[in-house]
């Protein structure tokens, strides 16, 4: 008997999306300089809003505005009165937070279950979390005065917008920098409806200024002589750019990019358990994710009849309106990343490995594609080699635990890895051998705020959450504070 599930939308009508959003510089909403852009809802194809984008003179405004700030009020301002702002800006977002899991499904195009119970909670915990710490950052073993080091610079992917930026807002107010930040061009929405909870807790003007535009805003950014530090989560493409502009400047620089993890599943393993786990590790905000389980390593002596579970199990996510609260899988961000996507498929079918895709059927309008699963793959394809960043699965196979971490670390990426098995030393042996940031033991795609996440090689380097990310945006050198 096949389950059917009635619909249940949410209301749209609980975001009360404007008709036109603008830039948030020095404490107010100001039209920008740049082109009005529309973003576009990603589960209809359909205009959702206008945005108003910023120019070069916004830019020098908003850096002034934050350097301003900084001086006058915020780094002379003490620690626990720095986190009183944070701890209102957290309950805020608790108390919004029906609002922004909907303004954020419907600009990103992810399931409404996940903005509602994962990244609204998730950036709420962050603020809650490095408030705890503004008055306490001496106990950081950082050195015996850690000090701020005045404005920075971030930028934020389309991915998961309201999270990337409370995982960078929140550190850098809680150590006492101010904060010039800009969202892709694709998602604005949820950072501005931030920017009016951070107005509404009357946080000083010009310590947090929200600046939207494409890359080239960016760009400029990043490259402004006004900023003491820059943060990017990104490509490793544009991470390798920020990284030549600003060598030799003497900013400090933390690059979270992209990812091609591994998840590794012993014949030991609980297999209904990890089958659940390589779902939630590839399916989850359809694979576009940076640390996704992209890669999925079996040991042959299972692998036939996990890749058959997983099928069935794969069968049964439903794929649809965003909106939707029986929603698994909803809708690329994109037209342009569908493109993408599509395009690492047909090479992967070029290069000889077999595709299986879900049969469950797809909405007529909107961006959306079937999870899909690829066998037969090799690491040499460009399919287990390349961040393909959407719903999209390729599986290899190994025999022995050397093996295993032979392919596994076989990548120019290092951002996550996944082991499946039920003997702890193996676990622990594995994740010692592991060239990865981050490390899941029969589990994936669990987040912290008190937990550091970062990568080795192309997936760029520093680490967000925790003391070592507070660290990112701190002057721990003892000298230097003492002169």
């Amino acid at each position: 008997m096949k389950w059917e599930y009635s619909p249940a939308p949410e209301s749209r009508a609980i975001a009360d999306i404007k008709d036109r959003y603008m830039p948030f510089i020095d404490g107010a909403f100001k039209e920008g300089g740049g082109e009005d852009r529309d973003t576009i809802n990603p589960g209809t194809g359909e205009r959702l809003s206008t945005v108003s984008t910023v120019n070069a003179e916004d830019i020098d405004r908003a850096v002034t505005a934050a350097r301003r700030a900084y001086q006058n009020v915020w780094s002379t301002m003490p620690g626990a009165e720095r986190g009183k702002y944070l701890f209102r800006i957290a309950r805020a977002i608790a108390e919004r937070s029906r609002e922004l899991a909907v303004v954020e499904t419907l600009d990103n195009g992810k399931p409404i279950k996940e903005t509602r119970d994962f990244d609204v909670p998730a950036a709420a915990q962050h603020f809650f979390y490095h408030a705890g710490w503004a008055d306490k950052l001496q106990h950081l073993g950082l050195g015996r005065a850690p000090q701020p080091l005045g404005v920075a610079g971030q930028v934020i992917p389309w991915n998961f917008p309201l999270l990337m930026a409370a995982w960078k807002i929140a550190p850098a107010l809680a150590a006492g920098n101010t904060v010039v930040i800009k969202p892709a061009e694709t998602t604005p929405l949820s950072i501005l409806v931030l920017a009016e909870i951070i107005a509404d807790a009357e946080l000083p003007p010009g310590v947090v200024n929200i600046i939207t535009g494409a890359g080239d805003v960016g760009s400029t950014l990043v490259n402004h002589l006004g900023i003491d530090k820059v943060a990017f989560t990104g490509s490793t493409a544009v991470g390798r750019r920020i990284q030549r502009e600003l060598a030799g400047t003497g900013r400090k620089i933390t690059l979270e990019l992209g990812g091609k993890g591994a998840n590794i599943v012993f014949e030991d393993a609980a297999q209904d358990q990890a089958v659940e786990g390589i779902i939630n590790g590839i399916f989850f905000n359809q694979g576009q994710v940076c640390c996704a389980g992209s890669r999925l390593l079996l040991q042959e002596s299972i692998a036939d009849e996990f890749v058959e579970r997983l099928k069935q199990r794969v069968e049964t996510l439903r794929v649809g309106d965003p909106m939707d609260k029986n929603t698994d899988v909803g809708a690329i961000n994109s037209e342009a990343q569908l493109s993408r996507i599509t395009a690492l498929m047909d090479a992967g079918i070029a290069e000889g490995a077999e595709l299986w895709s879900s049969s469950c059927p797809l909405p007529k309008n909107g961006f959306y594609l079937s999870p899909s699963i690829f066998t037969s793959a090799t690491p040499s394809m460009r399919i287990a080699r390349e961040e393909i960043f959407g719903p999209v699965l390729t599986t290899m196979t190994f025999r022995t635990p050397d093996e295993a971490v032979t392919k596994a670390n076989n990548s120019p990426y290092g951002l996550s890895a996944g082991v499946w098995t039920e003997k702890g030393s193996r676990a622990m042996g594995m994740a010692a051998a592991l060239r990865a940031g981050v490390i899941w033991d029969n589990t994936f795609n669990r987040f912290d705020p008190a937990a550091s996440f970062g990568g080795y090689k192309e997936s760029g380097f520093g680490r967000e959450g925790g003391p070592s990310g507070l660290a990112a945006y701190l002057d721990t050198d003892d000298e230097a504070v003492a002169q």
